[in-house]
């Protein structure tokens, strides 16, 4: 081997060392930032937003067919950020009714909003189910229920959020909610009406939220 050979070797380790050394670095970088971010998440504790369902009107209701059920409703609901740090984005919202777990409307979407710290959004969706079929058992069960004056409903939100902590901002994580609400019809009904064949009930619920 002659002298050049082994200088070409040697500037071959070299080069290997010092990529070595550069990847080296390189993750020893990431960890510490990835230590660094989960250190202060640690320390702000993200709270989940709380919601509250503030009111509902019935434009229809009708379960007189059999295995079916119509209804046109509005809902106002309320969510609130409770952190004092950390901002809530929210993505791909989507709100509907559902009677014993079962979907009676379709699914409206909700316009995508960023809820600074302590900050509060309220919307007003219209949902609307027509001639939805509903289980054989479930129909039974929801005009008995309508006929004795009290039909005990669920109104879902289901999405995604995001986190912002500063200029961070995290991956998406899965939002569900649902609000109880009670519609009650003929004299036992606590609703006020509002015009023609509408009547609003102020629920003012609180939901239960799952991220």
């Amino acid at each position: 081997m002659t002298a050049k050979d082994k200088d070409c070797g040697n500037h071959g380790k070299g080069r290997r060392r010092l990529i070595r050394s550069i990847i080296g670095c390189l993750l020893v970088f990431l960890l510490l930032v990835l230590i660094t971010i989960l250190i202060i998440w640690a320390v702000l504790r993200p709270t989940k937003p709380r919601f509250l369902l503030l009111d509902t009107t019935v434009y229809g209701f009708n379960a007189s067919t059999p295995n079916f059920l119509s209804s046109n409703l509005q809902v106002t609901v309320s969510s609130r950020n409770p952190n004092d740090r950390i901002g809530v984005y929210y993505d791909r919202l989507v709100i509907y009714a559902t009677y014993r777990n079962q979907q009676t409307t379709l699914r409206t979407s909700l316009p995508p909003t960023y809820q600074d710290h302590n900050g509060a959004t309220v919307w007003s969706p219209f949902l609307y189910g027509n001639m939805v079929p509903i289980a054989p058992e479930f129909s039974v069960a929801l005009k008995s229920e309508q006929a004795a004056g009290s039909v005990f409903m669920v109104i879902n939100i289901y999405g995604r959020v995001r986190w912002k902590v500063g200029t961070f901002v995290s991956g998406r994580y899965h939002l569900n909610v649902r609000c109880p609400a009670y519609i009650t019809f003929g004299s036992r009904s606590t609703g006020v009406s509002v015009g023609e064949h509408a009547v609003k009930y102020q629920l003012v619920t609180r939901c239960s939220v799952s991220v």
